[in-house]
């Protein structure tokens, strides 16, 4: 099993745990729950399956039950408070932590740079406006960014990503990308993108009132769906979205960049759910 340090997300350490003592021996999920103190016997697989969370109290009795101690037993607490919750600050300054112990460790953070990458909204388009514009410094950058950036901030992103391998400065102010597509990874990049989400999701309600019409596409749909087709439209979406990266990746004479938002979510409470 690797050390817990190559670990971002503490359900999927608490899931390769549960995996090697099941290996082992005759671990069950129940054992895994009544070592932990919990009188729930599957408790333990709801929270490796994201359908609830550890409470602090909770935190502290399975990282007893893994046998964790000292930068370990911190990490995994970290983890916690990184994965769940909603305080963007909170999870910053957890995330620092996890980096400073696995540094520590002589160890780098799993998916540590991709949380970085996806920290803000300006990242991604940097990497496909410089390459664009060949020759242009960073001042010159920030004027063609809805909205305008700081210069030093452009200078911060385009030096971080060459720190990354996601662009290849081959020249002064000259940039190509090294990867036509960089994209989230289930269960381990993708909860790190809640912050680019969000600013994404801010910026097209700014592009409603600042961007000319013939500019942007907007359009939405409104419908009353069960679980199941809910979980089928997912699906097309993300055949969709695969598509629209492919022809994407065909145009060789970019000018602009856009962003696609592909929103599904809802609006009202489940029908027959308790909503206690």
């Amino acid at each position: 099993m690797k050390p817990i340090f190559e670990f971002l997300d503490y359900r999927q350490y608490m899931q390769a745990f549960y995996d090697e003592r099941k290996h082992l021996s005759a671990f069950s999920w129940r054992e895994f729950s009544r070592i932990a103190g919990f009188s729930s016997s599957n408790y333990m697989k709801l929270v490796c399956d994201g359908k609830s969370r550890l409470s602090k109290v909770g935190t502290e009795q399975v990282a007893m039950a893994m046998e964790l101690e000292g930068s370990a037993k911190e990490y995994f607490k970290e983890m916690v408070s990184f994965a769940d919750s909603r305080d963007e600050q909170k999870k910053k300054s957890s995330f620092a932590r996890m980096q400073e112990l696995a540094k520590e460790n002589k160890v780098r953070t799993l998916a540590g740079d991709a949380y970085a990458y996806f920290s803000n909204w300006y990242n991604p388009v940097l990497r496909e406006l410089a390459p664009m514009n060949p020759g242009a410094k960073p001042l010159d950058l920030s004027k063609l960014c809805y909205p305008e950036l700081n210069a030093t901030e452009i200078r911060k992103s385009l030096d971080f990503m060459v720190h990354m391998g996601l662009l290849k400065k081959y020249g002064e102010y000259h940039y190509e990308q090294t990867e036509k597509v960089v994209t989230g990874t289930p269960g381990c990049v993708r909860p790190t993108m809640r912050p680019m989400h969000k600013q994404m999701a801010e910026l097209a309600v700014n592009a409603v009132e600042n961007i000319p019409i013939e500019e942007r596409n907007f359009s939405g749909i409104t419908m009353g769906i069960s679980q199941k087709t809910f979980q089928r439209i997912s699906q097309e979406v993300e055949k969709f979205r695969k598509k629209i990266v492919a022809i994407a990746c065909e145009d060789q004479n970019g000018e602009q960049v856009y962003r696609l938002n592909l929103q599904l979510f809802p609006l009202t409470k489940r029908k027959g759910a308790n909503h206690d």
